[in-house]
């Protein structure tokens, strides 16, 4: 039988993201290792640091290349500090948001679980509030509209900046696509801790704004086509709090992109930290895996950076890829991931400074690739 061939966009960006990233191209190197399958990787340098050498943000024909020629994207982070462009945007943005926008990958999936053995600061020394189990949610953001959309502007006078415009977009297209989504997601999980139950929670701010009651009212329409998913609603504001004293009750949160972008970066808090946030932009033709915890350029050089989360964003490709191409050895793969993951949690000698550990980020990343067993 054939190799199956992927190839693969490998965008390591800026900071941490150089760091971690080449620990993924291991972990897919490993799983061709197991036999029939072949990765090939397009490197495609770009981000901040690359803007301040060549007067742009990645070669021309990256983006083709992306949409053309490949089968996923893995991007590290982009963000420099002192890389910006004219317009005042910073260098690098426009990969991220050139992928998203232009390849309409308008679901983010930010899964959040609490793996045994993670100890975070909510907890304290002693007092362990939420256990391995009780948190393991996902955030289903829209990613094509809200207040990320290109449509603001600024009034400048004299050289002052009197004022500052940002429109927040929600259409009935955008709406109803993130929701299904969220609702089909539901349906393959095991229910929130709780009780068990597949639930879609609608975040929102329909109190206040048009733009979430166009969304609660897609949200609605929606949920009649899935009577086995049960209905659940929280204004954002409310919703955070919720998420911090009872992640137990959400299965699957579906949000507008700036609401989807913050809580989700406060539920990292509940699975250790931003180093363990994965991520997943999905469309219907492409697909993009990146870490939540962007560039962070002062952690960059030391080699300290927990690799967990472009680790767990690597799983996440391979279970992309395995079911959209129904691979099941890319599928058995993506499981064999996190499963190392947590073996290096779990056994916790091999942790980086953020989980109260102090082991470099490329001896966890040895790690887990070591753990990883394959057939």
């Amino acid at each position: 039988m054939p190799k199956k061939r992927y190839k693969i966009a490998v965008i390591p960006g800026d900071g941490i993201g150089k760091e971690v990233t080449p620990i993924g191209v291991n972990i897919l190197e490993k799983v061709a290792s197991s036999g029939n399958i072949d990765f090939e990787f397009i490197n495609i340098e770009g981000g901040g640091q690359y803007y301040l050498d060549h007067k742009e943000e990645w070669p021309d024909g990256s983006f083709e290349i992306c949409r053309d020629e490949v089968d996923a994207i893995l991007l590290g982070a982009v963000g420099w500090p002192g890389a910006d462009l004219p317009n005042g945007n910073i260098a690098g943005a426009g990969i991220i948001f050139g992928l998203r926008f232009g390849l309409d990958l308008y679901a983010n999936v930010r899964p959040t679980k609490l793996y045994p053995g993670v100890k975070h600061k909510i907890h304290g020394e002693t007092k362990q509030v939420w256990k391995p189990g009780l948190v393991d949610l996902v955030t289903v953001r829209e990613n094509t509209e809200g207040l990320y959309t290109p449509i603001r502007g600024s009034l400048r006078r004299g050289g002052i900046e009197e004022l500052a415009i940002d429109s927040n977009v929600i259409t009935q297209k955008g709406a109803t696509r993130i929701v299904e989504f969220a609702f089909k997601l539901a349906q393959t999980r095991n229910g929130a801790p709780k009780d068990g139950k597949s639930r879609v929670t609608c975040v929102d701010k329909a109190n206040v704004l048009a733009g979430s009651r166009l969304f609660r009212s897609v949200y609605d329409q929606v949920a009649t086509d899935y009577p086995d998913v049960e209905k659940d609603y929280a204004y954002i504001d409310a919703y955070l709090q919720w998420l911090v004293r009872e992640p137990d009750w959400f299965d699957v949160s579906v949000c507008s992109n700036m609401f989807g972008d913050i809580s989700s970066d406060l539920a990292a808090v509940l699975a250790g930290s931003l180093g363990m946030a994965a991520s997943a932009n999905i469309g219907n033709n492409h697909a993009m895996f990146e870490p939540v915890h962007g560039s962070a350029p002062k952690h960059y050089g030391k080699n300290r950076a927990n690799p967990m989360a472009l680790v767990l964003s690597t799983s996440l490709l391979l279970k992309y890829l395995g079911e959209k191409n129904n691979d099941l050895k890319l599928q058995d793969a993506s499981v064999a991931v996190e499963k190392a993951v947590q073996e290096v949690i779990a056994e916790g000698k091999t942790l980086t400074y953020d989980l109260g550990g102090n082991t470099s980020c490329s001896d966890v990343g040895a790690a887990i690739v070591s753990r990883m067993t394959l057939e």
